[in-house]
């Protein structure tokens, strides 16, 4: 913890310092007199409320002030090596490009196009494709996967609601609920509707669903339904629960459901192998876990499918890529030593309005 106090207060006094001297600029190139006092305490405070902001982590307006600043830092970088290039014309006050980056617009226009991108792609629901073949004798199925609803948080209900038509004409055999349907920021009344929205999918085997670490609002201390309460409006919805279990369909399928790595404080659900006990290896194998882990536990136990969520493939850009890089599973498919694993972006976000990396989505599995 002291690491992490250490590592924020020395970012934000380089923020801090930063800032003091680009708003400096931009106060002169505005005509100010920087020696008065109140010029000095403007931009003082600005550069300081700039910077509180940028380090409030789950404000979507602190993404946005990290995008104007880190355009500010690109076009300054841009200018100090047109500079070195010699390109004294457009570098040295004399070209228009270089007036509109000394006022500070770019920055502004460029956080304010990002912030309308954002908040428009959060509002739409994409339809993913992922063909999953197998050598064994299983009957095709089209299964359609939706996790990381969060419902009525970040993306009104109306979106959600709007989609479900376009679902109900993929003709799908079975849903799967991957998770963090609902969280925190839903009322009771909502979390009600949401499952009740999401069990009337049209379907041929049924509507399955495994726990997030959000459904159960384990991170609040006021909760607006209780876990009984969620697990009736789960069943009402004619929604069977999976959690460290296993049910047969069509014959010749195993769908399965593991209980959330995080959920809770203890971190503890019951292996793979576990929770296969009694099943037909033979048949083919589907793994519903609402984090992308355990690939490779899954691959050693006969899995051949898992589906997962979760990561809403980084949600704000480039946290996608930074997770690709240190190798997690953020967004796609994968293949584990003989298991392939799809992890979806999500039908929604979290935390923030906006979405700036990759898109919102449900899946459709066309399993042959």
């Amino acid at each position: 913890m002291i690491r992490y106090i250490m590592f924020a207060a020395a970012l934000l006094c380089l923020l801090f310092c930063y800032l003091f001297f680009r708003i400096r600029k931009l106060l002169r190139f505005y005509g100010a007199d920087l020696e008065k006092k109140w010029v000095k305490a403007v931009n003082a405070l600005l550069a300081a409320g700039i910077s509180a902001s940028c380090l409030a982590i789950f404000w979507t307006g602190a993404v946005v002030a990290l995008y104007a600043v880190g355009c500010s830092v690109i076009l300054d970088l841009i200018v100090f090596m047109g500079r070195k290039a010699g390109g004294a014309g457009l570098w040295a006050g004399k070209g228009f490009f270089y007036k509109l980056y000394q006022s500070g617009l770019l920055p502004v226009l460029f956080a304010a196009a990002v912030f309308v991108y954002g908040w428009q792609n959060m509002r739409q629901i994409r339809l993913t494709v992922y063909q999953a073949q197998t050598e064994k004798d299983v009957t095709p199925y089209r299964i359609a996967l939706l996790t990381d609803v969060h419902y009525d948080s970040v993306q009104d209900s109306s979106v959600l609601k709007d989609k479900i038509q376009e679902i109900n004409e993929q003709n799908v055999d079975i849903v799967v609920l991957g998770g963090d349907i609902v969280e925190e920021g839903t009322s009771k009344e909502k979390m009600q509707e949401a499952f009740q929205l999401l069990g009337g999918i049209k379907n041929r085997h049924g509507v399955y669903y495994v726990y997030g670490n959000h459904d159960r609002q384990p991170y609040t201390n006021h909760r607006t339904y209780t876990d009984e309460e969620l697990e009736q409006a789960i069943l009402a919805g004619g929604i069977e629960i999976l959690e460290d279990s296993f049910v047969e369909i069509g014959g010749d399928l195993i769908l399965a459901g593991r209980k959330d790595a995080a959920w809770g404080q203890t971190k503890q659900r019951a292996s793979v192998g576990e929770i296969l006990e009694g099943a037909d290896r033979e048949k083919y194998v589907i793994m519903a876990d609402h984090q992308p882990v355990d690939a490779e536990e899954n691959a050693a136990q006969g899995v051949d499918l898992e589906l997962s969520g979760h990561t809403h493939a980084g949600q704000i850009w480039p946290m996608g890529v930074l997770s690709e890089w240190f190798g997690a599973l953020n967004y796609g498919e994968y293949e584990k030593d003989g298991c392939k694993v799809i992890v979806s972006s999500g039908v929604a976000g979290w935390a923030y309005t906006i979405r700036t990396g990759k898109h919102c989505e449900y899946v459709i599995v066309e399993l042959s």
